[in-house]
């Protein structure tokens, strides 16, 4: 915890912002890390114990918020929590001084707010502590992380996954490039409705990681170019938390993307996932979401060790 909130100079950002931010060893070895506490949560020694930790959801929030404030928990932490209005933000305080004030007050913090990635930098920076990313919209990292461990829990390791993508190219998506990207022989493709795709920033970056580990990232707006082989096929809902589309016609250009029993038999062997929550109808069929072959209710579970494995790593690294 940081003695001062006096200090004018921001330190160094510390914490979970985005997938691309971590070597993609780091990115494996947090996954496989969310596959032991899975399979054991009481596989640590409470390395939070006697840490605070500060969680901040100014959007809803069923899975990541629970995950992370049960993970804190687990770990030995006292959670903190915030509401959308509980801080003084909302009357106009800086990031900055906000950040400065809860970095002398807490060890950690967990932060899904409406602002964008960069405020939870400067969170960081301003309160020389760990900030989770929990979700900005531009990137779902501890989701992502989520993702490529229910990989391995479900196939025994993510290596040379061949996973198609269908729907938005959210802020889910582009943590599912940056993860994926990470992972030898892994091959993604994005099927996406065409003006819905991943930002080529994310597409572009992702892709050059891949080249480096020899995985592979593709794009295509029309499932009819999808791979003939696919091992996974992953949906997630057409309306992201606190977004709308510009686009009033919108739901027909999504329509195609809608993951049924026929689409979903293209690929007999594949299973399925869903980050939830879901709209049954729209982006996946209830026979789909409640079948056989959906891990999603697995992926859900597994929400809360991926966000003990990220906490246990944020307290490890802070300095």
């Amino acid at each position: 915890m940081a003695d001062t909130c006096t200090a004018q100079d921001p330190g160094l950002e510390q914490g979970l912002f985005s997938l691309a931010d971590l070597e993609p060893a780091l990115i494996r070895k947090l996954a496989a890390r969310s596959v032991e506490l899975f399979r054991a949560p009481d596989a640590h020694e409470r390395p939070l114990a006697g840490h605070l930790v500060g969680v901040l959801f100014t959007k809803t929030s069923t899975r990541t918020r629970t995950a992370f404030t049960v993970g804190a928990v687990r770990l030995g932490a006292v959670p903190v929590a915030y509401g959308p209005g509980d801080l003084q933000l909302g009357t106009g305080e800086s990031i900055a001084d906000t950040g400065r004030i809860l970095g002398a007050m807490l060890d950690a913090l967990v932060a899904r707010t409406a602002g964008p990635l960069e405020e939870l930098r400067e969170l960081s920076r301003r309160g020389r502590f760990p900030v989770v990313n929990a979700m900005a919209a531009q990137e779902h990292p501890s989701q992502g992380l989520c993702d490529l461990a229910t990989l391995e829990l479900a196939l025994g390791s993510p290596e040379g996954v061949r996973l198609l993508y269908v729907g938005e190219g959210n802020n889910t998506a582009v943590a599912l490039a940056h993860g994926l990207a990470a992972v030898p022989g892994a091959h993604i493709t994005f099927a996406t409705p065409p003006g819905y795709g991943v930002p080529e920033p994310d597409l572009a970056a992702a892709r050059r990681r891949a080249e480096r580990v020899g995985a592979a990232v593709a794009q295509v707006h029309d499932l009819t170019q999808a791979p003939d082989e696919v091992d996974v096929v992953y949906t997630t809902r057409w309306q992201t938390t606190g977004t709308s589309k510009p686009d009033p016609d919108w739901r027909q250009v999504f329509r195609p993307f809608h993951v049924d029993s026929a689409l979903l038999d293209r690929w007999p062997r594949a299973v399925f996932l869903h980050d939830l929550p879901a709209h049954r109808g729209d982006e996946v069929a209830g026979e789909v979401l409640d079948g056989p072959r959906s891990l999603a209710w697995t992926q859900a579970a597994m929400k809360l060790s991926s966000a003990m494995a990220v906490l246990e790593w944020a307290a490890q690294s802070q300095y």
